[in-house]
């Protein structure tokens, strides 16, 4: 969260000390079990992993935004997946208190 890149959000450019605490924030937000904190954290190596490949091809900003909009979408998507239909609100909730653009996939930042 604190290099933010072209596109702005995701987990690209965080700390492992940073990825935890916002998964700890995410799991005391949520209520997530132990099991959904694994599966959390596969989806969210699997999204960076996705956004490096991305920054890497130093392709131009304003055509990679979509582009790591879309990864954290999908994060997002795969993430809510895993949730009960009593933690679904708690984890929109979640997502909606970020700061723009941060976040597991925080909301998208506004289009100018």
């Amino acid at each position: 969260m604190l290099a933010q890149g072209p596109g702005g959000g995701g987990m690209r450019g965080m700390s492992p000390e940073a990825q935890q605490a916002q998964l700890d924030a995410m799991t005391k937000a949520v209520g997530l079990t132990d099991d959904q904190v694994a599966k959390v954290k596969v989806i969210n190596a699997e999204a960076m992993k996705q956004q490096m490949a991305l920054m890497e091809s130093a392709g131009d900003p304003q055509e990679m935004r979509p582009k790591m909009m879309a990864i954290r979408t999908d994060q997002q998507t795969k993430i809510k997946a895993l949730l009960t239909d009593e933690q679904k609100p708690k984890y929109d909730a979640y997502l909606a208190a970020q700061p723009r653009g941060r976040g597991p996939g925080g909301p998208p930042p506004a289009q100018l």
